[in-house]
This record gives structure tokens, sequence and C-alpha cells, in this order.
């Protein structure tokens, strides 16, 4: 008989929370939602309410707490809480076991240390929190005895793919990409990409930043950043294959030449129950891949010329200290800028190379450093925007 698994999920109205609480609406006797957090989707959020009956709902500020307290019009019973307070509080509940941690950005950071220092499992989406304090997060799962359990489909084949092996036979890490919807675009053509054009994925349906990460390839990146901290594994350990298929979703090299790879459909579902009732596996009802009348599976380099923001990010795995943080604050910047239209594509790999040069990185950080280092990221960055 399974036990009921009480969860809190963080980013509830983003891909990946959708995706899981689909997950728990087909497991209504495994699952049961406490909490929910979002930043300002109120109609969806009102909908997830009525439908999961959680006990809290945390949002962006109190004037969207407001509004969707009257759009609820007392047909729920539920605390409204707002701000960071609230989304930290939603993350520590003491009547939770596991959060899902799929907030965006460097906004689930402390949400997800207040979990893991109240003791939940923490299924994780967000990579920003290892990309930024990858060595305090994992110290304090440790600390916690926690488990961190990966949900980006990459991280999760690691995880899937190291399952049972002996950690000094690991060779290397292969962390495959799609390339993005610009994998054959001529460079020349790179300038005048639209954030319409840039939101095209081949392969995927994910949210606008992540989307705009995969067209960059900093969405690789930081996935390098991540799995270094969650596998505890060296930089020149992970290596970057581009597979455009998505049908392999990262593979595992060991010391006699063997690879381990997981392969599935390209779709999320897989990766968040795998991480929602490890060990065991539930019947999610996906679609094996095509292996007879399916693309070729192709395998190719990265092209770093083209695709300047992966070799950022390695040169900020490999110095580390509070340099991972600059990356991914003025990314972040950078982001929104060519989603509103302030910079063009190829503005966004040149100001976050600015903003990391003019940074002299704090040695064994602090989580207050780590955290001063990503507001002066975003404040250096903004300097370089145009209205």
């Amino acid at each position: 008989m399974n036990v009921m698994k009480r969860l809190t999920v963080l980013g509830s109205t983003g891909s990946i929370g959708r995706n899981t609480l689909h997950i728990v609406g087909m497991f209504p006797d495994r699952f049961q939602i406490k909490a929910l957090a979002a930043k300002s989707r109120i109609d969806l959020l009102a909908e997830q309410v009525h439908q999961f009956r959680p006990e809290t709902v945390v949002v962006y500020d109190a004037t969207i707490a407001d509004e969707l307290k009257t759009l609820l019009n007392g047909s729920v019973r539920v605390d409204i809480l707002h701000g960071p307070d609230g989304y930290e509080a939603a993350a520590a509940r003491p009547d939770v076991d596991m959060v899902v941690a799929a907030m965006m950005g460097a906004a689930g950071l402390k949400p997800t240390l207040a979990a893991i220092n109240s003791g939940k499992d923490i299924a994780l989406a967000n990579k920003e929190t290892l990309v930024m304090a990858g060595d305090i997060v994992m110290e304090a799962a440790r600390a916690q005895q926690v488990r961190i359990l990966p949900v980006d489909s990459e991280h999760s084949a690691i995880f899937q793919c190291l399952s049972g092996q002996r950690k000094q036979d690991l060779d290397r890490i292969l962390l495959t990409a799609s390339g993005g919807p610009f994998r054959r675009t001529p460079p020349e053509e790179l300038a005048l990409v639209t954030p319409e054009r840039a939101l095209d994925h081949p392969n995927w349906s994910m949210g606008n930043k992540i989307t705009i990460d995969s067209a960059t390839l900093m969405n690789k990146g930081l996935e390098v950043l991540e799995a270094k901290s969650l596998f505890d594994v060296e930089t020149d350990q992970i290596e970057v294959v581009v597979h455009h298929q998505s049908i392999i979703h990262s593979m595992v090299a060991y010391t006699d030449g063997s690879v381990i790879a997981q392969l599935g459909v390209p779709d999320m579902k897989g990766a968040i129950a795998y991480a929602l009732s490890y060990p065991e596996r539930m019947p999610i009802q996906q679609p094996l891949p095509d292996f007879t009348g399916g693309p070729d599976l192709t395998f190719e380099s990265p092209d770093l010329d083209r695709f300047p923001c992966l070799a950022l990010a390695f040169e900020a795995c490999r110095t580390g200290k509070t340099l991972p943080a600059v990356l991914n604050a003025a990314n972040e910047v950078m982001v929104e800028a060519f989603l509103n239209g302030r910079i063009g594509f190829l503005q966004i790999p040149q100001i976050i190379r600015t903003v990391m040069a003019a940074h002299t990185p704090a040695t064994d950080p602090t989580l207050q450093q780590i955290l001063d280092a990503d507001q002066w990221a975003r404040e250096e960055a903004g300097r370089y925007l145009t209205d």
C-alpha cells in the first residue's frame, strides 16, 4: 500500500508545475497538495486551487494576493500569502514531505534552501539553485539528510545512468543538447533573430525564459554548472553533445569504455514522475520512442563560436566562487531585455561577458556574498540597456 506523499509545488503555473499537477491528478491516492506557489498567473492558479484544494497559496505581492482573494470569492478555504516570506513558509511547511522546486530563476534559491533546512526532500527543477550556490545547497542537503532528486530531463537521465554504479568507475558525463532552433542558422543571420523566432523550439514546450536560454545554449551551460554540484564531478568530466532529436536525454561514460544512456520521448512528465515516486516508477502512460519509424539519432559537437554562452558557462564553472551567480544574474537580465525588444540576440552573450569580466569573484563565498554578487550583476548588466 502506497503512503500518501504531501507536496508543496513552487512555480505551479509554469511548465514543470503544470506537468507536476497533471501527474498528481493521475494518482490522487498517492499525492496530496498542501501548498501552491506562483508569481502572478492568478486565473490558472485559481483553477489549480479549486482542483487540488491546497491549504496555502503564495503569490508575488500583496496586490496580486488581493486579486486572487477576490477571484476565489470565498469558494475555497485557503491561506493566501505573498512575497519572499510567503514562498519560504510554503516550502518549509511542517506537514510537507517533498517540495517541487520549479520557480523561475534566482528567486528559487532561498525557498529551496528553506525546504532543505526544514528536512524536505526536493524534486529540483530550478537549476539556478545549484548554479548560484551549489556547494552551500548540497552541504545543507547532506546535513539534513534529505534527497535532491533532479527533474531536468538531462539530470534525471544522468541520475538514472549512475544508479547502481561505482563513483570511482565514472569517466565522464555526456550532457545532451538539442542545439535549439538556430543550430544550422548562418552566424550572420543571428543578429536578425527576433524573440518570436527564438521562442519556436523544435522539440520542447517550455517557458519563455528557458526557451531563449535553449536558443543561446545558455540553458545547457547552466545544466553543466548544475551537474557539477549535483553529481560531485569536475568540470572537465562534463561534456556537452548536441543530439538534435532529444531522444537520448543524457549519457554516462565509464572507465571501461561503456556508455549508459537514458532514452525517452521529449516530454518532462517522465522525469517529474520519477522524482516524485523514486525509487519506484509509475505507469504514467508515456509512449516509447519510435525506434523503427522515427528519425536517425545523430550527434555533433556544440559550436562555441556561434553559441558563446555555453563557453561562458564553462568558464564560470571552472572558476567557481561567485562567478556562476554573476553569469546567471546577467543572463536573466539580458533574456528579459531581449524578450522586451531592448537588445538584439547577439548582445545577450556580449553583455554577459562584459559583466563577468568586471567581477572579482569572492573565494569560498557565504550565501549573503552570493546574493550580493547576484544583485551587483543585475545592476551592472542594467547599465548596458537602452530605453
